[in-house]
């Protein structure tokens, strides 16, 4: 799993922030887009891209999109 393929995945559950606002550093909860359904649509695409299932808890424990795809990548 490498990080850019990660980016885009996440970036994919978005249908209004452009692709270009997305990086490791992203803070994703500032978004303006953000909100909870996105949430599940995330952990939904980190379950049947990834094979890892994420309690919503732990995803709550992560700020930027490096952080939740370091978690991710601890699960494999």
């Amino acid at each position: 799993m490498e990080i850019n393929e990660f980016i885009k995945n996440f970036a994919n559950q978005f249908e209004e922030t452009d692709a270009s606002e997305f990086t490791p550093g992203t803070k994703f909860r500032e978004l303006e887009e953000w909100e909870s359904l996105l949430a599940l649509a995330i952990l939904n695409m980190i379950a049947k891209k990834y094979g890892v299932v994420l309690p919503h808890k732990e995803m709550r424990e992560t700020n930027t999109i490096q952080e939740l795809f370091d978690l991710v990548q601890s699960k494999q």
